[in-house]
């Protein structure tokens, strides 16, 4: 990369991070890990059987939920605001290619994902084996920064933050289903009518062009070791390859409208 376009890039990756800080994101971050602990700790009270597990299921689940909204959040309300106030137009005035402002504002989110994943995967380590809640926090690191990508993608495209959280939230919840969707549409396929089967067809389309978030964050990988190496390295993969694509796409609508 030139350093024409990497010095701009960092510059804005920087002052991404400090108006994270500003915003109080990061303090958030820390109530969402301890609303979590709390929650899953008066969970574990009711409880009958495997109180344990049960605890570190559900605080799992909260602090993944709780990290993919607050950085999709901030992300969408961040790129909205300052499109509002013309500082977007104010830093394209710059002599710099858009590309540098876009990659600045990635590698930013990109940072600033690894605050959650590290505080969430040290909180995970207090109930499960370091070696475990490092592989989760790990993943996390991944989903999230797929998360970023898209949420930066939609903000990009869409410029109002309503409809960009509400494309992220659904993009979030397909990844998240459409394993179990096409378990379900293979579950019967014997006999299936012609619109079951283009039905099928779409699900299957759809598994296909998605990420498979299932995949990320196991909750077993905490409770029964079933993690490793392997599962981190599809993982890395998946988060590579869809965070450039993500990229991308956001780049090209960045450069074809007229600002």
């Amino acid at each position: 990369m030139p350093p024409t376009m990497l010095r701009p890039a960092l510059t804005i990756a920087r002052y991404t991070l400090l108006e994270a800080l500003r915003s109080r994101l990061l303090w958030l971050f820390v109530l969402a890990a301890c609303g979590g602990a709390g929650l899953a700790g008066f969970l574990q009270q009711l409880a009958l059987t495997e109180s344990a597990a049960v605890q570190t299921a559900l605080l799992a689940a909260v602090l993944r939920l709780a990290g993919v909204f607050l950085l999709a959040a901030f992300i969408v309300t961040s790129m909205a605001r300052e499109a509002a106030d013309k500082g977007l137009e104010l830093l394209l005035a710059l002599p710099m290619p858009r590309a540098a402002y876009l990659l600045g504002k990635l590698l930013g989110y990109a940072a600033l994902a690894g605050v959650p994943a590290v505080l969430f995967g040290l909180l995970m380590a207090r109930f499960v084996p370091a070696a475990h809640g490092a592989l989760w926090a790990a993943s996390l690191l991944g989903e999230l920064w797929i998360v970023a990508a898209f949420s930066l993608l939609c903000a990009a495209s869409l410029q109002q933050a309503l409809p960009a959280l509400a494309a992220t939230a659904g993009f979030y919840v397909l990844a998240r289903m459409v394993g179990s969707l096409q378990l379900l549409a293979h579950g019967a396929q014997a006999g299936q009518s012609w619109p079951q089967q283009a039905m099928t067809g779409a699900v299957d389309v759809l598994a296909l062009l998605l990420p498979r978030l299932d995949d990320f964050t196991r909750t077993e990988w905490l409770l029964y070791a079933t993690g490793g190496w392997p599962a981190l390295a599809g993982v890395a993969a998946q988060t590579a390859i869809y965070v450039a694509l993500l990229a991308s796409a956001a780049l090209c609508d960045f450069y074809r409208r007229n600002i």
